[in-house]
């Protein structure tokens, strides 16, 4: 299953890097979106 180039993705929400819950759609129609996986230093990824 995959998204098609200009199709809406579902809203989500993760932790943002002050701890605060951050949902997709609080940006919605505002600012572009970047989402980036960073992992935590001396693990395996």
């Amino acid at each position: 299953m995959g998204l098609v180039i200009g199709e809406r993705v579902p809203d989500f929400s993760l932790p943002s890097t002050n701890r605060r819950d951050v949902s997709l759609s609080d940006y919605e129609g505002e600012k572009n979106v970047l989402l980036v996986f960073f992992p935590l230093a001396f693990t395996p990824g």
